[in-house]
């Protein structure tokens, strides 16, 4: 399906997240996750009215920031949970993790575009996680369960880079969601690019089991790119 699309990217496409405003959420949710937060050594901070957090914190000397508002995204509905990490890794390193039926959703998406016979070319306006679909392979290995491809799809530029990044510890995490956590249905994006990591997925509101593990499998994931990757 998307051989056409692969052809019509070229791999220098400007493909790093963009920022968005951060609003929604409830403010009494703010009281649990800040007394959370402090007690992880992170730093919290509200944001006008309450509508809004974001939290910041260092893995191996390196900052990321993570926050919970509106989304950015048309795919996630009501909150959205996203996270930066400016690790100064191997910026040639290119990896993408998505639930895969959300990869499914939008390659139906992309193909309906790209089959448009109103469109004679490619979007420049499709959002970037099409993009990647249209750019890199999924790759898959056996040492990981079959549950997590069951859930999940990883692309790259290199196999190796998705072994080196995806050990047998983050695998687990990413599919030890606590209970009742997120199904396989939920919007969920976590990639290294430019050397950076970045995680994207939809928050429910006052969901703090979600917050933290989510903290927990990006933190992670920063650690295992630092060991992989670093430049």
């Amino acid at each position: 399906m998307f051989d056409k699309l692969r052809k019509a990217f070229s791999r220098d496409s400007r493909l790093a997240p963009a920022s968005a405003s951060s609003s929604g959420g409830e403010a009494g949710a703010q009281g649990p996750v800040s007394e959370w937060a402090a007690s992880q050594g992170f730093a919290f901070s509200g944001h006008a009215g309450g509508a809004a957090f974001s939290l910041k914190g260092d893995v191996g000397g390196k900052p990321w920031r993570m926050e919970v508002g509106r989304p950015s995204r048309k795919y996630i509905q009501g909150e959205e949970l996203r996270a930066r990490a400016e690790l100064g890794a191997d910026p040639d390193i290119a990896v993408l993790v998505m639930n895969r039926s959300l990869k499914n959703a939008l390659e139906k998406q992309a193909y309906a575009r790209y089959t448009d016979g109103l469109q004679t070319a490619i979007d420049a306006t499709m959002p970037e996680e099409m993009r990647w679909l249209a750019v890199y392979e999924e790759m898959v290995w056996e040492s990981a369960p079959r549950l997590f491809w069951e859930r999940y799809a990883v692309l790259a530029d290199k196999r190796e880079h998705a072994l080196a990044w995806l050990d047998s510890a983050l695998v687990r995490q990413l599919l030890d969601w606590p209970q009742p956590g997120p199904g396989p249905n939920v919007p969920f994006v976590m990639m290294m690019l430019r050397g950076k990591a970045y995680l994207r997925m939809q928050q429910g509101a006052g969901d703090m089991p979600r917050l933290q593990h989510a903290a927990q499998v990006f933190t992670s994931a920063c650690e295992s790119a630092l060991g992989a990757f670093r430049a």
